[in-house]
């Protein structure tokens, strides 16, 4: 039997309350809403998604106002609507950094929450997007990471660049950006921030080796850190797509991409990817970023991987071209990221004990650069409840600044979500593991 969230419960007995929504009430309208669409002096009643509209603060009257998302420029059309957005509200403010934390409004922003990299490109409707962020929202998260890129070579489906003889157009349309601005919507309806991956070291969802293929012809994957071309080709990606949302503060920060390293699906390179290659795309590309959205965050999206060229264990050698310590001292990075998947990485003899080294290890990083550090993947598929206890007591312990587990997964309408082995339901027994750490997380401060 279908589980439903205390979110969804609250969704569906609000509309017996006929009074104005108070200032961030949860809804004023959409599709199936049969409420009062009045706000209260002093507040919009705003359009976040089809379904979802929310009394935010803003010039109006009690009665009832409907403006169009404050998330999205106005879509290319020739209907007939409104053609500008409503401002959005100051209130919410951007992500910030202070020192190893995270700030928002001057307050601590505690980063804690799940990977969802599938939410926009899996054609979930709004109404089930607005689900799966519910219930990882019900988990006690603060914030969700998920995919900002989808390139493909034949367009189906959700997608966000359309590669043909070594060009790319860029889907604005519904199945491209206009999909991840419901993504945006909905995690902004549920209280949830975004971080956003722009490509992916993987062949999943096209990514780096689309690029280089379609342009240079070859498999060499370290193409895409430095071919003028492809970089050219990435950067005016990142110009249409987070140019879009350089005033949404519900991005909380952008990544240059999901796991970065000399060799990809491709397996293929020159030969001549080093540390230095990566830091110096990761500089390059973070400075571009940061030229054209001053407002977000941004951080490389690796896995963490150390440069000791002398160690025993394969994730602290730097052979993949990561040096997590030189990376995270980048001025144009604000924070640091970090994966575990110690049976991935060959550390099978003991992978709970390893993961609290890797963690404890990158919280003296964090400290020694004074900028935050998060987990931002982790997993194992066996004793996950054991396993995930002891890591979380060591994100507690060191300080570490926040973690994002892989990953979120949610019994929809349309069926289940992705499950690689790793997803955590709301009926697993590792969701309240996850609600007492998200708590523990806050209290710590």
């Amino acid at each position: 039997m279908k589980k439903v969230s205390v979110s969804l419960l609250a969704l569906v007995l609000v509309p017996l309350i006929n009074a104005a929504s108070p200032e961030w009430g949860r809804s004023c309208g959409g599709i199936g809403w049969t409420g009062d669409t009045t706000c209260i002096a002093g507040t919009v009643c705003t359009e976040l998604n089809a379904y979802y509209f929310q009394c935010l603060p803003g010039a109006s009257s009690s009665s009832t106002t409907i403006a169009p998302p404050p998330t999205s420029p106005p879509p290319t059309s020739t209907s007939a609507g409104p053609t500008t957005s409503a401002p959005i509200p100051a209130q919410t403010g951007f992500v910030k950094t202070s020192g190893q934390r995270f700030t928002l409004n001057g307050a601590e922003y505690t980063l804690v929450g799940a990977n969802a990299y599938w939410v926009g490109l899996t054609g979930l409707s709004t109404a089930d997007m607005n689900a799966a962020f519910a219930d990882i929202a019900n988990a006690g998260s603060t914030t969700v990471r998920t995919w900002g890129f989808n390139d493909v070579t034949s367009a189906s489906g959700d997608y966000y660049q359309l590669w043909s003889n070594g060009k790319a157009a860029v889907n604005t349309g519904a199945t491209g950006l206009q999909n991840f601005d419901n993504v945006v919507a909905a995690a902004k309806a549920n209280g949830l921030r975004l971080i956003v991956s722009l490509t992916n070291n993987w062949s999943d969802y096209g990514g780096m080796d689309v690029y280089v293929s379609q342009i240079t012809g070859t498999t060499n994957h370290d193409y895409f850190y430095t071919n003028a071309s492809v970089i050219a080709a990435f950067k005016s990606y990142i110009q249409t797509f987070v140019g879009r949302y350089v005033n949404e503060p519900t991005i909380l920060g952008w990544e240059l991409a999901n796991e970065p390293r000399c060799t990809g699906s491709t397996g293929t390179s020159t030969g001549t990817c080093t540390t230095t290659t990566i830091t110096n795309w990761a500089s390059q590309i973070s400075a571009f970023i940061k030229s054209i959205d001053p407002n977000h965050l941004v951080a490389i999206g690796d896995e963490g991987f150390f440069n000791d060229p002398g160690n025993a264990l394969y994730p602290y050698q730097g052979t993949e071209g990561i040096d997590f310590n030189v990376n995270l001292a980048i001025s144009t990075l604000d924070f640091g990221t970090a994966h575990l998947y110690p049976i991935s990485w060959g550390q099978t003899s003991d992978p709970t004990g390893f993961g609290t080294q890797w963690i404890t290890d990158h919280a003296t990083s964090q400290m020694t650069a004074n900028k935050p550090v998060i987990l931002e993947e982790f997993g194992v598929t066996d004793s996950q409840a054991t396993t995930y206890t002891s890591w979380y007591s060591t994100i507690i312990s060191t300080g570490l600044t926040g973690d994002l587990i892989w990953q979120a997964g949610s019994h929809l309408s349309s069926g289940n979500t992705p499950d690689d082995g790793y997803a955590i339901y709301p009926d697993d027994p590792v969701y309240p593991i996850e609600q007492q750490h998200a708590a523990a997380l806050k209290a710590r401060g």
